[in-house]
C-alpha cells in the first residue's frame, strides 16, 4: 500500500534498473514519468593503480601472486554466500591455486566461517575479511582478478542495483555472476565476464579456473568492463541525468523524464 501511495503521489519517479522499472509500471504507473539511472561507477577513484595493489597483496602471505576473485559487500541471506563456500569446494577438488576473498560482514558471517571450516576450505582457498575502510578499497580491486556479485536464485533479486557490481567495472575487473537479469544481459552484450546462472558448481570451478588464468582473456574482458562503466554508469553523466529530471519535474514536465534514459537501457 505505501509503494503505491508513493508512486502515485510522485511527479516523477527514479528506477535503480531496468526490472525495477518493470515492477514500478506493472502498478500501472505510467511509463512516461519513470527513469533509470542506476547506481554509479566512480571512474576516478578506482581507476587501476599498481602499487596499491601490490601492498594489498604483500600483506596477505595467503595470496602472493595468485588468481583472486573479491566479493565486498554484505553477508545476508539475499546474498547467497554459501554459493562461494561451494565453488572453493569445487576448486580445491580441481587443484586450482584461485583464492577467493570475502570481505564484508552480516547476519550471516559466522555461518558462512562455520560452513567454510566444515568444507574444509576456510583459510585455504576461501578468505574472511572485515569491512575495509572505503579509502582501501581501490587497492583491493587493483588487486583482484575478477570481482563478483552474488544473491540467491530467487528472480525477483535480479533487478538489483549492487554498487560492488559498478565499483568492479570502474577498475576495470571482469565481473562474476551467479544470477541473471539486466546485469547478466550487460556481461553478454560486453563480454565483460563470466555468468554462471544455472550451471553445475563443478562447471563454473572449470570455467573460472579457465579463464581466471588466461591473461588474453583478463585484459579484454577487463577493458570491456572498464568501457561499459564509461558508457552507461559515470556517476558525473548519472548527475547531469538526474538534474534534467529534477529540471522537467520542477517545470511541471514531468512525463517526458522517461526520455532521459530511454535509450540507455533496454
Amino acid at each position: 500500500f505505501l509503494e503505491l501511495l508513493a508512486y502515485k503521489n510522485s511527479s516523477a519517479i527514479v528506477a535503480l534498473s531496468p526490472e525495477m522499472k518493470k515492477g514500478i509500471i506493472s502498478k500501472k504507473i505510467d511509463t512516461n514519468k519513470v527513469a533509470i539511472i542506476p547506481n554509479s561507477s566512480d571512474l576516478e577513484k578506482f581507476e587501476y593503480n599498481e602499487k596499491l595493489a601490490i601492498d594489498f597483496r604483500l600483506k596477505r602471505p595467503w595470496l602472493k601472486n595468485r588468481p583472486l576473485l573479491v566479493y565486498a559487500g554484505t553477508f545476508g541471506k539475499v546474498n547467497d554466500l554459501s554459493y562461494a563456500v561451494r565453488l572453493a569446494k569445487a576448486l580445491i577438488k580441481q587443484n586450482t591455486e584461485i583464492r577467493i576473498l570475502l570481505i564484508g560482514d552480516g547476519f550471516e558471517k559466522q555461518k558462512l566461517i562455520a560452513e567454510a571450516k566444515k568444507c574444509d576450505v576456510y583459510e585455504k582457498n576461501l578468505f574472511f575479511e572485515n569491512p575495509l575502510p572505503k579509502k582501501n578499497m581501490p587497492g583491493c580491486l587493483s588487486a583482484a582478478n575478477m570481482t563478483a556479485n552474488f544473491v540467491v536464485d530467487i528472480r525477483e533479486n535480479w533487478a538489483n542495483s549492487a554498487n560492488k557490481f559498478f565499483d568492479g567495472l570502474a577498475a576495470g575487473k571482469p565481473i562474476f555472476l551467479n544470477h541473471g537479469g539486466w546485469m547478466e544481459d550487460l556481461v553478454l552484450d560486453y563480454d565483460c565476464g563470466l555468468c554462471m546462472h544455472g550451471k553445475e558448481i563443478e562447471v563454473v570451478a572449470k570455467e573460472l579456473d579457465l579463464k581466471i588464468n588466461n591473461n588474453d582473456w583478463l585484459k579484454s574482458s577487463g577493458d570491456a568492463a572498464l568501457n561499459l562503466a564509461k558508457s552507461l554508469f559515470d556517476r558525473k553523466m548519472h548527475a547531469l541525468q538526474l538534474e534534467r529530471i529534477l529540471h522537467l519535474t520542477i517545470n511541471n514536465k514531468s512525463q517526458m523524464v522517461n526520455e532521459i534514459t530511454r535509450d540507455y537501457y533496454k
